[in-house]
């Protein structure tokens, strides 16, 4: 029933920024079309310390990144002019495509009050036809996505399919992605129709056959079963899944279907050729040195994922 368990990982945002990061895993690259997730928070520090937790300025490619907070609140910018403030039950789905840069600012001191900031981030790959589409972003309100309610289960549909709930989310290939808060003893399944599907456990204990699992892992589940998550205390969920898209590259911030197509977003973010947001371009995120070769080496080759 279970394939797979995957117990987050610490990892730097920015320099005073550290995360859980879920996906990729070495066992499991990615989970349908979702190539990357992290956990941010909650976060307590003082509020003299904000600016440490700011992301500067940084390339995508081939690829929609989906910030959802469950408090707080970040400033995106981005290289198409877009200043959006971000805040809790909103789904901001910026589409890189053929390249953007964006940057996420916490310039309100209220966003520590009490531990309040945490927010999941994934990266969604695109298929190999929209890989070169046009860079986009797309703010929806709370009011635009469909919540479900039910014996001790409450649950937001953030993107795609799933339970007979959609919404106008703009995805470019068959996923489901659900923000799911489950009341003690509550029980609840997954979609159907999907060939990966997880659940990631935010807070909380939940049951799967018997067997207990807390925050921070997330359960990759097996094709064709129908499980039963019991949740043994209040629990929030991150459902998420869909269908695969093949094999996919990734180095940094880039993805592709294509090794050249990594080495050419590399060259471009080096050259200044990928623009930085109007309204936040005193400062960026250079390019990481590459510490798998010797300096003066040969480029290797990007990771492969599927």
């Amino acid at each position: 029933m279970l394939d797979l368990v995957i117990d987050a990982r610490p990892a730097a945002l920015s320099p005073g920024f550290e995360v859980k990061r879920i996906l990729p895993y070495r066992l499991r690259r990615m989970l349908g079309p979702f190539i990357f997730m992290d956990h941010a928070g909650p976060v307590n520090l003082s509020p003299e310390l904000l600016p440490t937790l700011d992301v500067l300025p940084h390339p995508h490619i081939g690829l929609s990144t989906v910030s959802y907070l469950f408090g707080g609140q970040v400033t995106h910018r981005d290289s198409l002019g877009v200043e959006q403030i971000i805040r809790p039950g909103e789904v901001n789905w910026m589409t890189a495509g053929s390249g953007i840069a964006h940057s996420e600012r916490f310039e309100d001191p209220a966003t520590l009050a009490g531990g309040a900031l945490e927010m999941i981030q994934t990266w969604v790959a695109l298929p190999e036809k929209d890989e070169e589409a046009a860079p986009a972003f797309t703010n929806y309100q709370p009011q635009q996505l469909p919540i479900f309610t039910d014996g001790g289960v409450w649950m937001r549909l953030i993107a795609g399919d799933a339970f007979g709930l959609k919404n106008e989310v703009k995805t470019h290939s068959p996923l489901f992605y659900l923000h799911v808060a489950l009341q003690p003893g509550a029980r609840f399944g997954l979609p159907r129709g999907y060939p990966e599907r997880g659940a990631y456990i935010a807070k909380g204990l939940v049951e799967v056959a018997g067997r207990p699992y807390g925050p921070g892992q997330l359960l990759v589940f097996t094709p064709g079963q129908d499980p039963v998550i019991v949740a043994r205390e209040a629990s929030t969920l991150m459902l998420l899944g869909g269908e695969p898209l093949g094999p996919r590259f990734i180095w940094w911030n880039f993805v592709s279907s294509r090794r050249e197509r990594i080495e050419q977003a590399k060259a471009d973010w080096e050259a200044g050729r990928i623009a930085l947001p109007p309204n936040d371009n005193a400062e960026f995120v250079p390019l990481p040195p590459d510490k798998s070769r010797p300096a003066g080496g040969p480029s290797p080759a990007p990771e492969a994922l599927s």
